[in-house]
This record gives C-alpha cells, sequence and structure tokens, in this order.
C-alpha cells in the first residue's frame, strides 16, 4: 500500500511569454488550456499526414517504401496513438475551436482521426451518447459489469462482442432512445470510412491497410484495454455509483502524456471538467473518495491495471494502490478488497439489487 503523496501530474501553467506562434494559436483556440492540442495538431499535420499521402505514391516501391510503412506505423502506435485518442476524447467533451473557426472541429475527427482507426463521429456518439448518460450500467453497450475483470477468457469474450456486434449495438441503442442525430453521425461516419477504404484498396491496397485498416483494428483493441481497466473494479451494490465503477491513476508519466486521463472517477463524475482541473479537484475531495471506498492507483497506469489483473498479480495492484483514509491494515485486506470488486456481476443479481 502507499499513503497518499503529494501530486505530479500537470496542471495548468499560464505561458508568461508566448512565441508568435503560440499567440496566433490562441486566437482559434476557446479556452488557453488547450494550447497543448494545438501543438498536437500541427505535430501530427506535419509528420503522419505527409507519410500516409507518400504511401500511396506510385513512386514510393520497394525498400523506400517499406520504410515509410514503418515510420508511419512506429509514430502511430508508439508515439503519438495515446495522446491522439485522448486529445480526441477532451476535445469531444470540450468544443477545441471558438464559433467563428467551427470548422476547424472537423479536421481531428475527419482528417487526423481516421489515420489512427477512428472513424469520424463514431467515438464521439459512442462515448458522448451512450458511455456517459449509461455511466457503465447495463444499457451502457460496452459495460464491463457481467464479465470476470480478472479473466483473459472474459477480456477476450468482451472484445470479439464489442468487434463483431459493437456497432450494431450501438445504432439500436440510438433507435430505441431515439436518438436520431447520434444515429445519422456514427453512421455516416462508419459508412464514409469504409467508403474510402474500399476505394483506395483499388488504388493501393497495401496503403489502405497500413494507413487506414491496420489502426482500426489496433484502436479498438487499445480502446477496449482502456475500458476494461477503468472499469475493472466495480462494487456489485453500488455499480452506478462513479466512486466505486471507476478508478483513478495518479502521479504517473501517463498522465502528462495523455491530459490526465488517469482521473476516471472524476471525469465521470464531471465529464465536462478541464483536463487540467482533475489532480487539483481530486485533492479537494479526498474525503468523498474515501467514505466512498475509491480504487485509487499512485505510479502505475491503465496497461499496467489491464495486465496485472490478467496475470492475476493482485500483490503489485496492492502494492500500488493508495490507503485513502488508512481504511487498510495491510495488503492482504486490499487485495480482499481488488477481488471482490472484479468478480462477474450475474445479470438476475443485479435485477434484484
Amino acid at each position: 500500500m502507499k499513503t497518499l503523496l503529494p501530486s505530479t501530474d500537470p496542471v495548468y501553467q499560464k505561458i508568461e511569454h508566448p512565441s508568435w506562434l503560440d499567440e496566433k494559436l490562441l486566437t482559434l483556440c476557446q479556452d488557453p488550456r488547450d494550447l497543448p492540442f494545438l501543438h498536437l495538431i500541427i505535430a501530427l499535420s506535419v509528420t503522419l499526414l505527409p507519410l500516409a499521402i507518400l504511401l500511396f505514391v506510385p513512386g514510393v516501391t520497394g525498400w523506400q517504401w517499406w520504410v515509410v510503412a514503418i515510420a508511419y506505423q512506429g509514430l502511430n502506435n508508439f508515439y503519438f496513438k495515446g495522446p491522439f485518442g485522448l486529445m480526441l476524447h477532451c476535445t469531444s467533451h470540450r468544443i477545441l475551436f471558438k464559433k467563428q473557426y467551427k470548422f476547424l472541429n472537423n479536421y481531428i475527427p475527419w482528417v487526423l482521426g481516421p489515420m489512427f482507426g477512428q472513424t469520424p463521429e463514431t467515438y464521439f456518439s459512442h462515448h458522448m451518447g451512450m458511455h456517459h448518460p449509461e455511466n457503465n450500467l447495463p444499457d451502457d453497450r460496452s459495460s464491463t459489469m457481467f464479465y470476470q475483470r480478472d479473466s483473459l477468457a472474459g477480456f477476450l469474450h468482451y472484445l470479439s462482442d464489442f468487434i463483431v456486434l459493437g456497432l450494431p449495438r450501438l445504432f439500436h441503442y440510438f433507435i430505441i432512445m431515439k436518438k436520431k442525430k447520434l444515429l445519422m453521425r456514427s453512421a455516416r461516419g462508419e459508412f464514409v470510412f469504409i467508403a474510402l477504404c474500399v476505394a483506395l484498396c483499388f488504388v493501393n491496397w497495401q496503403a489502405t491497410v497500413t494507413v487506414f485498416i491496420l489502426p482500426l483494428v489496433i484502436s479498438r483493441i487499445v480502446m477496449m484495454l482502456g475500458n476494461w481497466a477503468q472499469h475493472a473494479f466495480i462494487r456489485s451494490e453500488t455499480p452506478g455509483n462513479c466512486y466505486t465503477n471507476s478508478i483513478t491513476c495518479i502521479n504517473t508519466k501517463y498522465n502528462h502524456k495523455c491530459w490526465n486521463d488517469g482521473y476516471h472517477i472524476s471525469h465521470h463524475l464531471k465529464p465536462a471538467m478541464h483536463w487540467t482541473e482533475h489532480p487539483i479537484s481530486f485533492r479537494k475531495n479526498i474525503a468523498q473518495y474515501a467514505d466512498n471506498e475509491a480504487i485509487v492507483f499512485d505510479g502505475i497506469h491503465f496497461l499496467h491495471v489491464f495486465f496485472y489483473l490478467m496475470t492475476k498479480r493482485y500483490d503489485l495492484l496492492a502494492r500500488n494502490f493508495v490507503n485513502l483514509g488508512d481504511r487498510y491494515a495491510s495488503d492482504a485486506e486490499v487485495i480482499e478488497l481488488l477481488e471482490s470488486r472484479t468478480r462477474k456481476i450475474s445479470r438476475q443479481d443485479y435485477a434484484f439489487a
């Protein structure tokens, strides 16, 4: 176990002497705290986008093509995927560009998103239209409730179910909930992406697989892995309580790279909270976290949580568990708590809860 240590996670620091470029960029975004997103957009536009185009250029063949393809996949999956995915997440909750530049809000989901396997509008529709309103409860078609959450077989079932039935279930949810605009947005983005990939396969199928299809597969696996870890520990008696159906990961480099994504409890409590505010909000509300027996880890992030669960390394989870309110006397007690929170919740038990 750990005691609560001082925060090392990023908070807003005003730039005292902005560069000429930053001054121009700040005139575009609604919130000056989102300036790092504009830096990321520029970086992606001058690196990943040109590489994607090069892969379709007829003159780039042989070893040259493979060098570009490896560079593209390396930057995409190992350097930019996390920051981009969480920028997409943050800008889904809070509009990035000012009203007079609102057309620029399409650039992330429609231009950059497909290179990361994010079909235009689908992420926004799923996340904002279903996941947050349903809060990992049964009507959330990506809910983790009904799976054994320290089981690899359980995760593979969850993942395959999402890959095969995720979109039909999302569309069905929007139909029964009469969310027609979100249905149209998600269907439009999905079908445009499919049509684009089919058309480009006739141009260069190898480049199409590299630029769009492989990132799509990887992205959906990573998103489901992340959601699994974020909602792996659920108190069966209170599955709708954000304190007891989500977790928080603090003091990790991941929060610097991915815009404080580790603060998943406070994100579900206040989805519109700016990413720079989460560390401060968490510290101000420690008493509520302790009273609700919230699960907080220090020094590890969601990938650690996922792999520790799959290997049943509860000892490592307990080692990084923050003992809020000094509620637990030993790692053994923490392990007992964590194991109880990963047990599959049967639909029958939930119905009678």
